[in-house]
Parts: structure tokens; sequence; C-alpha cells
């Protein structure tokens, strides 16, 4: 009985990524684009900025349909072209801001229709025999090893990148007046912060598309909130989360044969589902069962 359940364990969990190397990149790929996305999504939660994720992703799309009709499958074209074309809306969509009385999430909004827009009509008017869903859903199960490095260095930069703003970037979080009456440059920060948004999702768009790409980087950056209070413990979960479904969700496609990025995705949206209706902060069991909460404290 034992054995069986070994066994049992073993062809579900482990024989897909022991026996196919195509699912191990895969899982080293999720992996890294998890454990970055969760840090970044938790500041673009805390900063009320979840809509610029959404934007950036989609920014990444003419960018990569651009060096895709010039270049072919270049990995390192579309990868330039995508980093490009997201950094230089997130850049528009800021200079909007600063200059203009509109606010960031109008601007990054406006940006976003346009650049998807303009993805999409790319791809549809070139001459490829390329789907269009590969641009918006990804294809994580055909990761080579020069798309494994790319992943894990910019994941890697980000993480590294991330260290060294981390306490100026909560400051200017909190308190930017303050910030600023010390002498640290918050325009400056921000800035390098958007550039690690746009990196992590440039990374995220080889596996998972411009479409599942923020839904790796919010979806476990929500749910962590239901769960802890600081924003450190929030950041380590949230990458915690997005790990769990990157590699949950390649299991999922892999036994039931549906397509690995929504899965992975739809994993990571149970997960927020779950915290939302049972965690220990602000959840709608909290909300709905008030005397409970009392017996708990």
């Amino acid at each position: 009985m034992v054995s069986d359940w070994f066994v049992w364990v073993y062809a579900w969990f482990f024989q897909p990524f022991v026996e196919y190397g195509f699912m191990r990149r895969a899982l080293v790929a999720c992996l890294a684009i998890g454990l970055a996305c969760g840090p970044i999504g938790t500041i673009l939660v805390l900063r009320r900025m979840s809509l610029a994720g959404d934007a950036i992703a989609h920014a990444v799309l003419p960018g990569a349909a651009v060096g895709f009709i010039f270049f072919g499958l270049s990995l390192p074209a579309m990868t330039i072209g995508s980093f490009v074309a997201a950094a230089l809306m997130a850049l528009l969509a800021a200079a909007v801001t600063r200059w203009t009385a509109q606010k960031e999430d109008a601007s990054f909004a406006s940006f976003y229709l346009i650049t998807l827009a303009l993805g999409v009509m790319l791809i549809a008017t070139s001459d490829s025999k390329v789907d269009l869903l590969h641009f918006l859903f990804g294809s994580v199960l055909a990761i080579d090893g020069e798309s494994l490095l790319l992943i894990g260095g910019a994941s890697s930069l980000t993480l590294l990148g991330l260290a060294v703003i981390w306490r100026p970037l909560l400051v200017e979080c909190f308190d930017p007046i303050f910030l600023r009456s010390v002498g640290g440059r918050g325009g400056l920060v921000h800035q390098l912060f958007m550039l690690m948004v746009v990196l992590t999702l440039v990374s995220a768009f080889q596996a998972l598309g411009t479409l599942m790409a923020v839904g790796l980087l919010m979806l476990p950056a929500t749910a962590a909130r239901f769960w802890c209070a600081g924003v450190v413990a929030r950041a380590l979960l949230a990458a915690g989360f997005g790990a769990l479904s990157g590699a949950a969700g390649l299991l999922i496609s892999y036994h039931a044969n549906v397509p690995p990025g929504p899965a992975i995705v739809l994993f990571a949206g149970g997960l927020y589902l779950l915290s939302l209706c049972l965690g220990v902060r602000e959840s709608l069991r909290l909300v709905w069962f008030p005397a409970h909460q009392h017996k708990e404290a």
C-alpha cells in the first residue's frame, strides 16, 4: 500500500520532470520568473500600480513583433525589441503624468491600448505564418538553452537591482516627501524600478506571452497580502506562490493535456481566491465572521 502511494506520487509529481528535458527547462524558467515576479508584483500592489504591470506587459508585443518581422524567430532581436518598446511606453506614460494633469493610471491605460492594437496589427499584417497566439500565450514548453539563460539572467538582474534600491524604494512608496527632504532621489528610484518591471515582463514574455505574463506578476502578489502584513514577508510569500504556480501549472498541463500558460495562471488565480476567502488578514472569512476573528486573537 505504501509502495503504491510512492509510485503514484512519483508518477504525478516527479516523473514528467525526470523523463523529459523540455519539462525540466520549462520548470527552471517558471521558477526563475515566479521568484522575480513576486517582489516586483508586491511593490506594484503597494504603490497601487497594478494597471502599470498590465500595460507594460502588452507594450512588449509591438517590440517583439518588429524584431520578428525583421529578423525572424531571433531571440536576441525579439528581446531587444520587447525591452525597447516596453521601456519607451513606461517612460512616455511617466512623462505625460509629470508634464500634464493626467493621472498615472490613465496614462498607462491609454498607452496600453495603443501598444496592444499596434502589436496585433503588426503581427496580423506580416507575411509570417506564426500564430498570434504564440505572442499572446507564449510557449513555455519550447524553451531552449538560450532562452533559459536569458530568463535566468534577467530574473537575477532584477532581484539584484531590487535589493540595491529596496530601502529608498519603500520609503518612496510610503513617504516620498520625507525621501526628498533627506536628499533621496525618488524620481530616479521610481524610474529604476519601472525598468525592473520591464525587464521582468520581457523575460516572462519568452515563456508565457503578453497576456499570461502579467498574471504571474500580479496574482501571487495580491494573494500574499491576505496572509502577511510586512512588505518583506509579502514579497517572499509572493515569490513562493509564483514558483509554486509555475511548477503546479506545468504538472496540470502535462497530466490534463491543456496549454501550460493558462494552467499556470489559473493555479495562481486559485491561490488568490483561496487567500481571499481564508487568509488571516482582511479576507472574506474575517469580514463575514468577525466573532471568529476575536476568538483567534
